[in-house]
């Protein structure tokens, strides 16, 4: 006589091969670590080599006039998206919704990190365009 218990067990379709959630958790790895070098090195800049603790609106107009400081800047801007947005996506797609509704999920996620880096991108040329 079968049981339940007897049945094999089947893992959700997120953590199956092919369907992107090893691929994404990967992702959110990776970026995780470059998140933790450029945020340290966006603090240090920001707040431990600068006299009083924080750059006032001219320190950081200045700050960004150097080239690599917007490359930099520009970078931690794009891992600190994709760190945010996969972990967005990762926290609804744990609501267990559908396929189509995982694939919205995913479109309004990458629309939503396209404009918040479109914004950053803007906010930092703006700044370095007055230097």
């Amino acid at each position: 006589m079968a049981t339940d218990l007897d049945k094999p067990v089947s893992r959700p379709a997120q953590s199956q091969p092919g369907h992107g959630g090893t691929t994404a958790w990967l992702l959110q790895v990776v970026s995780g670590v470059l998140l933790i070098v450029l945020l340290g090195a966006h603090i240090v800049a920001q707040h431990f080599i600068v006299r009083g603790g924080l750059r006032d609106y001219a320190q950081v107009v200045s700050y960004l006039a150097n080239p690599a400081v917007i490359v930099i800047e520009s970078l931690f801007v794009v891992v600190l998206i994709w760190h945010a947005m996969l972990g967005l996506r990762a926290v609804l797609l744990d609501f267990g919704f559908g396929r189509r509704g995982q694939i919205l999920i995913t479109r309004a996620v990458v629309a939503l990190g396209a404009v918040t880096a479109a914004y950053s991108f803007w906010l930092i040329a703006a700044l370095a365009a007055k230097s």
